[in-house]
């Protein structure tokens, strides 16, 4: 048996023996620097590390309840009641404008001894919006906020601790995993955090590698690391693991070869070749596809690759099925080959036509042997064969989109195929760049049930749009090279009296805890509802464990286990201590999402605004002791109102005429398919003046100095015409220039002479040899690299078309169709006092 460490994005062989394995291993907590990924720094959510002296807040609170001297004296020293803590202030929003942190808003700190605090989950990779459990559903249910958890299972870490074990423990009642939370009762038996069911500890469990020493199982990796993956042994595979299996499936209708998309894709495949995730077994195959399906056979020995057109589009068959998916090492002349001539082959088609359907059926067959991913582009809405669909969306709809028709498929057909794709592990990504209607929520299914990902380019043309192709290219780079995971299973587990009902993103849920995810990738996000349906009454603490088994791009069955410990409170006002505004907001945002398609759009406007409502009239009525006029919420969920707002007028949920139902529908797929990160960068974008970018404050990685300037409210009266600021949206920026900014920085920038002669098309900053000019690109490069999409950046001043985009993403002002930040707040403030 053998311990290792090694990059997350690298594996090697298991080190053999146990003293190199314990010179790279940390044996207590105390080392867990060599892992950063794993130490989190935690802040309050005021931002300050210690909450402030509180006697002045005093009499606003409800006395403790009695309880707190149930707990342990480690955890009832650390009850929130001795003092209220800064996460409970009183916070009038009528009056407190200036709510943003001048930077990224800190998750809340678990309450937690620190021994336990220290080697909990990341909040990076585990969320939960309560990071105080109630004791009850019903304390719960008065609390008025959602309970579940955020996940981001596979997601690119600096270290990784990977042990190799013929034996990995887990409960025999429950089967969760060893981990950090666990109790030794002595050093032969352990207590389950989940179940509470007493294992005996395995004999070679006895053993540390880490010190060399017999009989110390609790200072082993598995109980020091939250977050740690396993190489897993021959029990857990169902059968070897297959090859990395690649297959693309392309659009040549005469629509899809005039956008030019493919010039991108092949080129940019090309490039990527040596770096797709594999081994020496990595396969890869093309099907295209107007009215007839075309295949390509590949085979090694061929001098040129041969097109193989199948025209009866009612009865797909695959013509030779062993030459059409390769080895990408034996067959890589034939590849490139085919991605050199692919463009061209269909320049002159007439083809107007889409066998969308047929052609995945035919993809299907080829990869349901092996498993894989299915790559598909698509740029118009299919027309023929199965599959085809109508146009739905009605303009006139749009001008009063109250409530909006069509967000639910008008075929069952793509889910079905998912889900056959899934049973034999086969993901859809759907990458669709279409100016015209698509029908999305039909189409989306395709990705949704098979745990793949939907990427969306409206109006994409090369010519005509380069950011888009700028886009395109520069996502399809990440997606081709970044890690995958081939055959993957989920399982969610939580402590005895939890239970979990809802699960939000993209798989199929197998049975109530499991997700079957064919590929995962480290993009992906997860949500989670949860219930307490037994009260926790003798607990202090509760543990969730998401287990994520999956086959890596060389083979290896590998288990990725992270465990999250909380507390368990018995009070309102501890409840609110703990809650963790954008993890509750993220959680919303999903819960709408399918509010919209079961129900209403406007059912689900209603929903929001009255999770608003209700959680901070709960506060009012149970927790502050003394009424005071005003809008009043605790400290940490200050941003709650502005946050729902800001959901009401993002494109999946706005009431206003000028969304087009294929970019509401892709809005709404990235609400739940995003990790909370990204996704709070689309919901709330980040505003930063940026004309007088300075060192003061920078941050310092890897020999660049990065300002970072503060953020901003959302609103024209932060704007000034003498200044330039930058919107960040996540998928998109903007620069805006003031028409009368400083002529240094127009011309040490943006290399022009007059605020006039700055193009209305700019979408690049000039690299000039200015400290303004380096300054500013280390920012915006320092921003793009924190997220998995390419965003563009779009220069801008008042007489540039995309000024309106811009405004609208001022949250905070009245727009056509929705309440000013204000307003909205009077608006809480009256339906509360009701």
């Amino acid at each position: 048996m053998g311990l290792h460490q090694t990059p997350a994005a690298v594996t090697g062989p298991p080190l053999a023996a146990h003293s190199d394995a314990a010179a790279v291993y940390p044996a207590h907590p105390a080392q867990m620097h060599r892992y950063p990924s794993l130490q989190p720094v935690y802040q309050s959510v005021s931002g300050a590390q210690t909450a402030p002296p509180a006697q002045t807040q005093t009499q606003l609170y409800t006395q403790p309840s009695a309880g707190a001297a149930q707990l342990s004296p480690s955890l009832a020293s650390l009850s929130l009641q001795s003092q209220p803590p800064e996460a409970l202030r009183a916070v009038n929003l009528l009056q407190e404008r200036s709510l943003l942190p001048p930077g990224a808003v800190p998750p809340p700190v678990p309450c937690l001894p620190q021994d336990l605090q220290k080697i909990n989950c990341s909040p990076e990779v585990f969320r939960c919006t309560l990071t105080s459990i109630p004791q009850t559903q019903s304390l719960l249910n008065k609390a008025k906020l959602p309970l579940g958890l955020l996940l981001h299972p596979f997601k690119d870490l600096s270290q990784l601790p990977v042990v190799t074990s013929s034996n990995i423990v887990r409960c025999r009642s429950c089967r969760t995993y060893i981990n950090p939370f666990v109790t030794f009762l002595d050093a032969r038996r352990w207590k389950c955090n989940l179940c509470h069911r007493v294992n005996d500890v395995p004999e070679e469990f006895m053993y540390n590698p880490v010190s060399g020493l017999y009989g110390a199982p609790h200072k082993r990796p598995e109980v020091q690391n939250a977050t740690i993956e396993f190489i897993a042994p021959s029990e857990y595979m169902l059968r070897p693991p297959q090859p990395a299996a690649y297959l693309f499936v392309l659009d040549v209708s005469h629509n899809a070869v005039e956008t030019g998309y493919l010039d991108v894709v092949c080129q940019t495949l090309l490039e990527s070749l040596d770096s797709l995730p594999g081994d020496t077994r990595t396969k890869i195959g093309f099907i295209t596809f107007d009215s007839n399906i075309h295949f390509y056979n590949l085979q090694e020995g061929l001098s040129q690759p041969q097109m193989l057109i199948v025209s009866d589009i009612d009865d797909v068959f695959l013509p030779t099925p062993d030459s059409l998916l390769v080895n990408l090492s034996e067959c890589r002349e034939l590849v490139q080959d085919l991605l050199a001539s692919l463009p061209q082959m269909f320049g002159q088609t007439m083809e107007t036509q889409s066998a969308l359907g047929p052609a995945l059926q035919a993809a299907f067959k080829l990869l349901s042997p092996t498993g894989g991913r299915m790559t598909v582009f698509q740029t118009q809405l299919p027309t023929i064969g199965i599959g085809a669909l109508k146009p739905r969306e009605e303009p006139s709809h749009r001008a009063n989109a109250k409530d909006v028709q069509h967000l639910s498929p008008a075929t069952d057909f793509y889910k079905k195929l998912a889900l056959d794709c899934s049973g034999h592990h086969v993901a859809v990504d759907l990458f669709l760049l279409s100016a015209q209607y698509s029908d999305l929520s039909s189409l989306g299914c395709i990705s949704r049930y098979s745990a793949g990902s939907v990427y969306f380019y409206p109006s994409y043309h090369k010519q005509h749009s380069p950011p888009q192709t700028e886009r395109l290219q520069k996502d399809l780079k990440r997606y081709l090279t970044r890690k995958i995971g081939f055959e993957a299973v989920m399982r969610v587990r939580c402590t005895k009296g939890l239970s979990i009902h809802t699960f939000h993103g993209n798989f199929f849920v197998r049975s109530t805890d499991l997700l079957s995810l064919p590929n995962v990738n480290p993009d992906a996000g997860f949500a989670v509802q949860m219930s307490i349906e037994e009260n926790l009454l003798d607990l202090q603490t509760v543990s969730f464990q998401a287990a994520l088994l999956y086959t890596s791009s060389k083979g290896e069955r590998r288990i990725r286990v992270h465990t999250l410990c909380l507390p368990v409170v018995n009070s309102l006002s501890d409840i609110f201590a703990g809650a963790d505004v954008q993890a509750i907001t993220a959680l919303l945002a999903s819960m709408a999402v399918d509010r919209c398609v079961t129900a209403s759009l406007s059912d689900a406007r209603d929903a929001l605004i009255n999770a608003a409502i209700d959680s901070l009239a709960s506060f009012r009525s149970s927790v502050l002791s003394i009424q005071q006029p005003g809008l009043l919420a605790p400290a940490c969920l200050r941003l709650f109102p502005l946050y729902i707002l800001a959901l009401l007028k993002h494109k999946a949920f706005r009431t206003s005429g000028s969304s087009r139902l294929d970019e509401r529908v892709f809005a709404m797929c990235q609400l739940k398919q995003q990790p909370l990160v990204y996704l709070m960068m689309m919901v709330h974008p980040g505003l930063y003046r940026v004309d007088e970018l300075t060192d003061e404050g920078a941050l310092n990685i890897s020999d660049r100095t990065i300002p970072q300037p503060r953020a901003l409210q959302l609103s024209v009266e932060k704007l000034s015409k003498d200044a330039a600021f930058l919107m960040d949206c996540g998928t998109v920026m903007y620069l805006w220039v003031g028409r009368n900014c400083s002529p240094v920085f127009l011309t040490e920038v943006l290399g022009v002479e007059s605020h006039a002669a700055v193009p209305l098309n700019m979408n690049q900053l000039p690299e000039l040899d200015t400290a303004r000019s380096s300054r500013l690109r280390a920012f915006v490069d320092w921003l793009r690299e924190r997220r998995p999409c390419h965003a563009v950046l779009h220069v801008i001043r008042d007489e540039s078309p995309l000024k309106a985009e811009f405004m609208q993403n001022m949250i905070e002002d009245l727009s056509e169709s929705a309440l000013s930040y204000y307003e909205f707040l009077l608006h809480l403030q009256q339906q509360i006092s009701k």
